[in-house]
This record gives structure tokens, sequence and C-alpha cells, in this order.
């Protein structure tokens, strides 16, 4: 192809991504970018109403609470699996 990128290219980037990275990381990141476009996606079909109860459910204390403990053991949890 002329001017465009073949496949060996892309390939050779490719791996070369994966030697600075390491598999565990760009597994994270993509799980990371999956959940974000879910996150979108279910934002934009949900109706403008349920976002207004959902946002009154999170102004509770509780709510915030109860995410920031769930938030932090994801976060744990991701740690120790990246040390290992």
């Amino acid at each position: 192809m002329l001017g465009g990128i073949s496949v060996w290219q892309l390939l050779i980037v490719l791996a070369i991504v994966i030697m600075i990275f390491g598999t565990k990381k760009l597994r994270n990141m993509g799980g990371d970018l999956g959940g974000a476009v879910r996150g979108f996606k279910n934002a934009m079909n949900e109706k403008p109403d349920e976002q207004a109860e959902k946002n009154a459910d999170d102004s509770k204390p509780e709510a915030l609470t109860n995410q920031s403990a769930e938030q932090d053991a994801e976060f744990t949890k991701s740690k120790d699996q990246d040390k290992a």
C-alpha cells in the first residue's frame, strides 16, 4: 500500500507497546476503557427521570461511604494483582 500502514508495521508497533507496558498493564487499561465505555453507554440510554433519582440517591452520605469503600477495595485488589 502506498502511504498506508501495513500489517507488518502494525505488528511491530504492537510488539513495542507490549514490551514497554507489559501485558498486565495493557489488560488493566483495556478493562478500564471498557468500563468507561459501558458507563457512557448506560448514561446515554438512561432516561432523565432515572438519572435525577440516581443523583438524589448518590447525595446521601451512606451511599457515598459505601461507594468509597467499594472503590478502595477494588483499588487494593488491583494493586495486589499488579504486584503478583
